[in-house]
């Protein structure tokens, strides 16, 4: 069990890291389109569809990490009052009850949605953009599996931690 929830971690860890110089590389894009707009006069599609991918690629995708860095949204009405061990129970909980039934949800719901994109290679709408809608849209279930892979080890750590043994 440690090996496993160690390799699903390792992946998430460098995921999350590779994708933290898409978000360097997005704000360089930004940067890029600013100046070359208000500066230069010049419009490019291409480098604001860039700019997108990069923002979709590591938004969609580091999901996982902030799961697995406790970085995520949580309403936190009674979670901070609660010991470790009430803690872990919620995030059970929400693990088996919220995260995996919306992560399949996910990608059931999006299998046709994806499938079309990929039939048709759906791209840009604007002339000169980036032919690779269907890419971002493939996001969609890769993220989920990403996330329930994340929370899979999660699940696993609390329930070794439940079970007395070191998390």
């Amino acid at each position: 069990m440690n090996l496993l929830i160690q390799s699903l971690d390792t992946l998430t860890e460098y995921t999350g890291r590779l994708l933290a110089w898409f978000i360097a590389a997005a704000v360089l894009g930004t940067v890029g389109v600013v100046v070359l707009r208000y500066a230069m006069g010049v419009n490019t599609i291409l480098l604001q569809d860039l700019v997108m991918y990069l923002h979709g690629f590591a938004f969609m995708l580091a999901i996982p990490y902030a799961l697995k860095h406790d970085a995520h949204v949580r309403v936190d009405l009674l979670y901070s009052r609660l010991g470790v061990r009430g803690r872990q129970i919620v995030n059970l909980v929400g693990h088996l009850v919220l995260l995996f039934p919306t992560g399949i949800a996910m990608i059931l719901y999006s299998q046709g949605y994806v499938a079309n994109a990929w039939r048709i290679r759906e791209g840009s709408q604007e002339v000169g953009g980036i032919h690779g809608v269907y890419l971002l849209k493939t996001l969609i279930p890769a993220m989920a599996v990403l996330l329930m892979l994340q929370g899979l080890a999660e699940t696993l750590r609390i329930l070794r931690s439940l079970g007395g043994r070191d998390a």
